[in-house]
């Protein structure tokens, strides 16, 4: 994904421009929830997908070690009035203090996948096991003490059709692990999964990864949709209708982890009103525009 900021200034600029703070508060989740720990509030994510490709020579892009990029970016982000994103892959073994800490004084909350291209559970071929665990592992390690980092997403559209379902056990298994491993770190960040929002086994995914003790099941759930394209799109002809249906008595939170269409252009993103308004608000804490 190649990070632009154009796209989104028309309509989520205007929606999310009060809600940036000087300093960051934790945020936690009470029921179907997020709340900031200090004031009360309810928290909902007005974020962007942010894993830029250009000027990143490494095998393993880092947005996040790029200091001048971020000291570029994170200006149009305050630009824009976003309140968080989410990062796909990061290098463990670099120095993330001054891109975090630029985000954090810009009150930008970041959501970051633990798996990375290498060390991922493989859909065609799960297996979870110490090898992969330790990675994922140095990843909590390295970004532990920042206080925006405020959740972990353990898969992305891992099981994405009917034939790699049983992937989706995998997943759950890495949840359970490193929730306990965030405990025995005195953390308690949220570990999700984010879905590609495939009607043949979303419900069935969605009920997976939230049955079991808090101890095993997923802290929140994340949804990938492109399903709204342009202005002749509605809340109910996009499938939104249906998607805000399925998550209306869910225990845990729930999110857009990506959303957006490109199929249709200029994109004027007309799903942030509902997102953010009365069809939507009420069961969804936000989205991450991508």
């Amino acid at each position: 994904m190649k990070f632009a900021v154009t796209l989104a200034s028309a309509s989520i600029g205007v929606l999310c421009a009060s809600s940036v703070a000087a300093a960051i508060d934790p945020l936690v989740i009470k029921g179907s929830k997020w709340f900031n720990s200090k004031t009360g509030d309810q928290f909902f994510f007005k974020g962007v997908a942010y894993q830029p490709r250009t000027g990143l020579k490494s095998d393993n892009p880092d947005p996040l070690a790029d200091t001048t990029g971020c000291k570029r970016d994170v200006a149009v982000f305050k630009d824009l009035g976003i309140n968080a994103i989410r990062v796909y892959e990061v290098d463990y073994t670099n120095s993330h203090d001054e891109c975090m800490k630029l985000l954090e004084d810009a009150g930008i909350y970041v959501l970051l996948d633990m798996p990375s291209p290498k060390y991922s559970i493989n859909r065609a071929e799960p297996y979870w096991d110490h090898d992969l665990m330790s990675h994922w592992q140095a990843k909590v390690d390295a970004f532990a003490e920042y206080p925006n980092l405020v959740a972990w997403i353990a898969g992305n559209e891992v099981a994405n059709d009917v034939d790699t379902t049983p992937a989706a056990a995998f997943v759950k298994a890495a949840i359970r692990d490193m929730k306990a491993y965030l405990k025995t770190k005195k953390l308690s960040t949220p570990v999700g999964y984010a879905d590609n929002d495939d009607p043949k086994i979303r419900m069935n995914l969605i009920n997976y990864f939230n049955c079991g003790d808090d101890d095993t099941r997923a802290d929140f759930y994340g949804i990938n949709t492109y399903r709204w394209c342009g202005d002749k799109t509605d809340f109910k002809t996009s499938g939104y209708e249906d998607i805000t249906k399925n998550m209306t008595d869910y225990t845990i939170p729930s999110l857009l982890t990506e959303y957006g269409c490109n199929l249709v252009r200029p994109r004027t993103f007309t799903e942030v009103k509902s997102l953010y308004g009365a069809d939507m608000v009420s069961t969804f804490s936000g989205g991450i525009m991508y």
